[in-house]
């Protein structure tokens, strides 16, 4: 079962990406639409993943 999820989560990440490239080169409205959601969703787990990182930062790393 837990496959089956990951697998789904991958085929949702690549079908992402390929609207981002696709968006890039003049695509679609729907792609656009898709690739800004996309990038949206990219910096929400960039920015999750800065926050952790930044909660054992010391004073020295300024």
């Amino acid at each position: 079962m837990i496959v089956l999820a990951l697998t789904g989560i991958l085929v949702f990440v690549l079908g992402g990406c390929a609207c981002v490239w696709w968006a890039a080169r003049g695509g679609p409205r729907w792609t656009r639409a898709v690739a800004v959601v996309t990038l949206a969703a990219g910096e929400l787990v960039r920015g999750a993943n800065r926050t952790d990182r930044t909660s054992g930062k010391s004073d020295s790393d300024d």
